[in-house]
């Protein structure tokens, strides 16, 4: 299943509850639902408004994503 996801990149547009965040696609003006994975979470990685990071989507689900790296 790792092979099938998308690879996109955006940048943090909210903060919601629950570490999840609303990110906005480099490539289009759509935004999407993240969540911070499971290593990010276990290194304290903190996110912010700003922020730009590397994403993982699922093909058969475009609105909803998971954040697997920070960029600088």
């Amino acid at each position: 299943m790792s092979e099938d996801v998308i690879k996109v990149e955006g940048k943090i547009v909210s903060v919601l509850a629950g570490t999840m965040f609303r990110v906005e696609l480099d490539n289009s003006g759509h935004q999407v639902l993240a969540h911070i994975s499971g290593k990010m979470r276990k290194k304290f990685i903190r996110l912010i408004p700003g922020d730009r990071v590397r994403m993982e989507m699922s093909p058969y689900d475009t609105d909803k994503a998971r954040i697997v790296w920070r960029l600088r």
